[in-house]
């Protein structure tokens, strides 16, 4: 509800306007506060490298997670994941997640970051906590952080903003009248944008360094009972319910309809808790669901439930700079970026 409101003409939300107003003010001056050194902010000895957004909601920061982990890989590099572990709930921190650890104790995003990745993740509402663990136990060469762009207590040598290229900006107003974490002045101290679907106009304005466009790739069909994999184009023709528990369930379910399915979209709040009844629909009919909603429903699920596993594609100019950037990394970690204020 209050995400329509956010990306709508609307503005029922406006008078929470003060609301907003001292909101922007408190994130700017914490942003300011560590920039100067009064907050200091925590890191390992080890490159970071920060995927966030801007914007409340989801933007595709998961799938990109999982692209520069593989392309790190594929590089020689060891990479750890940290994550917030944001809908999860432990009665210890951190948390390092393996295959015997419920997302109901880590969070779904972790939990499939964790089986779709293949490298050790770590989880703790403190980043910067679970970034020191991760370097305790000698889990890897570099860090990267699902989130936390705001998270300004983790130090990092690597910002990367996602934009939701559809939706951009919403109404434009800050949490909660409108989605923005941060002003949009902000994308001037990052490394590289990356705008998810199309380009966005007028990023320039913000100085951005670095822009480039993401795509998503169906990949496969995971059933959620045995493991199973089918090609996406099984699906074509096919009525399919779809249940997502995403920020932004519109975009799985044009994925599911540009391969052909005759869809029942059902959407969920993100971090959805799900139950067996979620999964009810016409008997014999098939159900997809996301990656991300799948580690939450396996214990529930019959053999006619799938996951669609996507992933995202970028060009070859983003992985260079990346490349570039993390190379001259590896003797001489940075610190909290210092490039200019929040605007």
């Amino acid at each position: 509800m209050v995400d329509r409101l956010w990306y709508g003409r609307r503005r029922p939300l406006w008078p929470l306007w003060p609301l907003a107003w001292v909101y922007r003010r408190v994130t700017r001056s914490r942003r300011q506060a560590f920039l100067s050194g009064t907050a200091p902010a925590q890191r390992p000895p080890l490159p970071v490298v920060v995927i966030g957004n801007i914007t409340a909601g989801g933007t595709g920061k998961s799938p990109l997670v999982l692209a520069v982990v593989s392309h790190l890989k594929a590089a020689g590099w060891r990479p750890v994941i940290i994550s917030r572990g944001y809908g999860g709930k432990s009665d210890a921190y951190p948390v390092r997640v393996d295959a015997n650890t419920p997302a109901a104790l880590c969070g779904d995003e972790p939990k499939m970051l964790s089986e779709q990745a293949g490298v050790p993740v770590y989880v703790d509402p403190v980043r910067a906590n679970a970034a020191a663990s991760a370097y305790k136990d000698n889990a890897g060469d570099v860090l990267i952080c699902d989130d936390g762009l705001q998270h300004y207590g983790l130090g990092r040598d690597i910002e990367i903003a996602v934009i939701d290229g559809a939706r951009g900006f919403g109404n434009g107003a800050p949490i909660p009248v409108g989605p923005l974490r941060e002003s949009p002045d902000r994308l001037g101290s990052v490394d590289a944008i990356v705008c998810n679907g199309k380009l966005i106009d007028g990023l320039d304005q913000f100085g951005a360094a670095s822009v480039s466009l993401m795509t998503f790739e169906s990949v496969r069909l995971v059933n959620l009972v045995t493991g199973e994999h089918r090609s996406p184009g099984w699906l074509d023709g096919q009525r399919v319910t779809a249940i997502a528990g995403i920020g932004h369930p519109a975009r799985f379910f044009t994925a599911l309809e540009a391969l052909g399915a005759n869809l029942e979209p059902q959407p969920r709040p993100d971090h959805h808790t799900f139950t067996a009844a979620d999964l009810s629909r016409p008997k014999g009919q098939l159900l997809v669901m996301t990656a991300k909603d799948a580690v939450k429903c396996r214990e529930f699920a019959d053999d006619m439930c799938w996951s669609l596993e996507v992933e995202a594609c970028l060009p070859d100019a983003f992985w260079k700079a990346l490349d570039h950037k993390l190379t001259s990394l590896k003797t001489t970690p940075g610190h909290l970026k210092e490039k200019r204020t929040d605007g």
